[in-house]
C-alpha cells in the first residue's frame, strides 16, 4: 500500500473540485491511500469522495486572496497583512509537516497548490508534485513586494516535479509536464433533469453566473443582468438573489459540473476549475476580467489564444444585460474531448512516481 498526502488550497471550491477529479482517478488503483490536507471545503471533499481509502487532516494550507468589500478585486493591504501573519511561523510549519509526513509513512506529496509541504518533503527525500496552473508566489507578484515573497519562492523551488495545467506561465528549474483542462465527470441524465426543471418548456436561455464561493458582492440583486430577456440563471448557493428566473444550486448538491453542463452560457471569473467544467461540456464562456490578478490574466490569455472565450470588464458587467444575439456570436468551444480524460492521465503519471504502472 502506497500513502499519498494531497494538499489542497484553502481558496474557494475550484482547487477542491479539480483535486476531487484527480483523487477519484487515483482511487481506481486499490493499492493507494490518500490523506487530504485542507480545511475550507473539507466537508464538501469528504462527501464527494466517501472512500475508506481516504482520510482527512484539517489544516489551513494557505490564505488565497482577500477581496475588497463588494468587489471581485483583491484587497492588497489585507492580503499583505494575512500573508505576513501566515509566514511568521514558517519554520514551525516546516517541522510540523516533517512530523506529519514521517508519522504517516508518506510515499508521495501532491499539492494544488499550497507551499506548505515542499520543503519538508525535500528534506525527507519524499517526491513532491506541484499540480496547478499557478503558484501563490507568482499569483501574489504585483500585489505583494517581491522581497516579501521569498518564503513562498523558496518553498516552491523544492518541488520535485511541476504538473503544469493549461494557462500556466510558471518558470521553475524543475522537471515539468503539461496537461489540459479537465473536470469531474458529467452525468448526462442529471443534466437533462436540471434543464427540464429550470426551463420545462424549453424556450429560455440558461445562463450560469459563477462568481465563486469566496465572493461577497452585496449589491448583486440590483444588477440589470437579471432582467435579461428570455434568460433564466443558475447561481451558486452563496448568491442570494430573490428572482423568479434565478435558481440557486442547492447547498448540499455536490456535482456542480452538471449545472454548468446544463447551461447555454457560462459567465464567470477566470477560475480554472469552473472554466475546465465549462470547456469539458463545450459551453460558451464570457469571462469577467480582473486585470490586477496575474493568475486570471494568464488563464484569459490562454483562452483567447485558443478562441475559447470572450471577456467583459467588471464595470461593464455592472450595467450588463445578456443580449439574445450573444448566443449566436459566442462560439461553442471546439474543445478537445480528450481533455476530459486529463485527470486520468495526471493520476497515472502520479502513480508512476511511486512505482505503480
Amino acid at each position: 500500500m502506497k500513502n499519498i498526502a494531497y494538499y489542497i488550497s484553502n481558496y474557494g471550491y475550484g482547487h477542491a473540485s479539480r483535486s476531487i477529479a484527480v483523487i477519484r482517478k487515483l482511487l481506481e488503483e486499490p493499492e493507494v491511500k490518500v490523506i487530504v490536507c485542507h480545511s475550507f471545503a473539507l466537508s464538501f471533499i469528504k462527501e464527494s469522495l466517501e472512500s475508506s481509502l481516504v482520510s482527512y487532516r484539517n489544516i489551513k494550507t494557505d490564505i488565497g486572496y482577500l477581496l475588497e468589500k463588494n468587489s471581485i478585486h483583491p484587497d492588497k493591504i489585507l492580503l499583505f497583512k494575512e500573508y505576513k501573519s501566515f509566514v511568521a511561523d514558517w519554520e514551525s510549519y516546516k517541522e510540523q509537516e516533517r512530523e506529519f509526513l514521517l508519522g504517516n509513512n508518506i510515499d508521495l506529496v501532491i499539492s494544488d497548490i499550497s507551499p506548505l509541504p515542499f520543503e519538508a518533503a525535500e528534506s525527507l527525500g519524499i517526491s513532491s508534485v506541484g499540480l496547478s496552473n499557478f503558484t501563490w508566489y507568482t499569483a501574489y507578484q504585483g500585489l505583494i513586494d517581491d522581497k516579501e515573497l521569498i518564503t513562498f519562492k523558496e518553498a516552491y523551488k523544492k518541488m520535485t516535479y511541476y504538473y503544469s495545467l493549461s494557462g500556466s506561465q510558471e518558470q521553475w528549474d524543475i522537471e515539468s509536464y503539461e496537461y489540459g483542462f479537465f473536470s469531474r465527470t458529467v452525468d448526462l441524465e442529471e443534466v437533462k433533469r436540471i434543464r427540464n426543471s429550470i426551463d420545462p418548456v424549453g424556450r429560455q436561455q440558461i445562463v450560469f453566473l459563477g462568481l465563486g464561493m469566496k465572493i461577497d458582492v452585496g449589491t448583486l440583486d440590483q444588477l440589470p443582468i437579471w432582467d435579461s430577456p428570455n434568460c433564466v440563471f443558475i447561481v451558486s448557493s452563496n448568491v442570494e438573489v430573490d428572482r423568479p428566473n434565478v435558481f440557486q444550486i442547492p447547498s448540499d448538491y455536490l456535482e456542480s459540473q452538471n449545472y454548468i453542463a446544463a447551461s447555454d452560457l457560462v459567465i464567470s471569473k477566470a477560475g480554472w476549475g469552473m472554466i475546465g467544467e465549462a470547456l469539458s461540456a463545450n459551453i460558451p464562456l464570457l469571462i469577467l476580467n480582473r486585470s490586477s490578478m496575474r493568475e486570471d490574466q494568464n488563464t484569459i490569455k490562454y483562452l483567447k489564444q485558443h478562441q475559447l472565450c470572450e471577456t467583459i470588464e467588471w464595470d461593464d458587467f455592472e450595467k450588463y444585460q445578456v443580449d439574445p444575439l450573444i448566443f449566436g456570436k459566442l462560439k461553442t468551444p471546439e474543445h478537445n474531448r480528450n481533455h476530459t480524460n486529463e485527470a486520468g492521465k495526471i493520476a497515472k503519471d502520479l502513480l508512476k512516481i511511486i512505482g505503480i504502472y
